[in-house]
C-alpha cells in the first residue's frame, strides 16, 4: 500500500490522523473506569459507585463518539489523504468498536447481580489486565504509524515491532479467555450467572479482537 504525500502541513494545522489519537485516549479512560468498576463489582456486588462508573463510561464512550463524528467530518479530498480513506474509516470503526465492547462488558455486569465465584475472580481481574496491556499495546502503534506517515520518523522496522506487541498480546488475551469459559461453563451455578459472565468474557475479549484489527489496519497503512 503506497503512502500518499503528507500534505496536512501544507494546507492545515491538524492531520486528521492526529485525531484518531485523541480518540485513542478515551479507550485508556474506559479501561480504568472498568478496572475500578470491577474491581468495586467483585468486592461488594452492585455498589452505587459500579453504578456511578457505568454512567461515566457510557459518559466516555459518547465523547469518543463525537470525536470520530469531528473526524469523519472533516477529511480532506481523498488526493489528499496520507492514506487510501477506506483504510482510515476502517481503523476508525475497529478503534471505535474497542470502546463499544468495553461499553457493553460494563452494561452486561450491572445487568443483574451475579455472584462471581472466588476461584474466577482473579481469572477475570488477569483477562482485563491483558485487555489493558493489549490496548495500552496500540497507543505506541498508532503514533509511531503517524509518524512514519508524516515523514517525522524513519522506523519502520520498530513499527511494525509495535505491531507484534499488539498480536502477541492478543494471542494471551484468547488464551484466557478460552480458559476461562472451561472454568465458568463448569461451575455449579445458575445458568444465568454462567451466560451473564460468559458475556462479560466475550465482550473483554471483543476489546482485544478490536485491537488486534486496529494494529492489522496500521499494518496495512505502511504496506508497501
Amino acid at each position: 500500500m503506497s503512502l500518499k504525500i503528507p500534505f496536512f502541513g501544507l494546507l492545515g494545522n491538524r492531520s486528521p490522523m492526529d485525531g484518531l489519537v485523541e480518540h485513542y485516549d478515551k479507550i485508556a479512560e474506559c479501561i480504568a473506569a472498568i478496572d475500578d468498576s470491577l474491581e468495586c463489582y467483585v468486592s461488594g456486588g452492585v455498589c452505587r459507585e459500579f453504578e456511578e462508573l457505568t454512567k461515566a463510561v457510557d459518559e466516555i464512550e459518547n465523547h469518543a463518539d463525537s470525536i470520530k463524528r469531528n473526524i469523519r467530518n472533516h477529511l480532506p479530498k481523498g488526493l489528499f489523504m496520507a492514506v487510501e480513506k477506506p483504510l482510515f474509516l476502517n481503523y476508525t470503526k475497529s478503534q471505535d468498536n474497542v470502546l463499544d465492547a468495553a461499553q457493553d462488558a460494563l452494561h452486561w455486569l450491572a445487568m443483574r447481580k451475579v455472584t462471581i465465584p472466588e476461584d474466577v475472580q482473579k481469572d477475570i481481574i488477569y483477562l482485563l489486565d491483558d485487555v489493558a496491556k493489549c490496548t495500552v499495546l496500540l497507543g505506541p502503534a498508532l503514533k509511531s504509524t503517524i509518524a512514519l506517515i508524516h515523514g517525522q520518523s524513519l522506523d519502520r522496522e520498530g513499527t511494525k515491532e509495535a505491531y507484534r506487541k499488539v498480536r502477541r498480546e492478543r494471542d494471551q488475551v484468547r488464551k484466557r479467555k478460552n480458559e476461562l469459559h472451561k472454568k465458568i461453563y463448569a461451575k455449579d451455578i445458575d445458568f444465568k450467572d454462567i451466560y451473564q459472565l460468559i458475556h462479560f468474557v466475550d465482550c473483554l475479549d471483543d476489546m482485544g479482537h478490536n485491537t488486534e484489527n486496529c494494529a492489522e489496519i496500521l499494518r496495512s497503512m505502511i504496506a508497501r
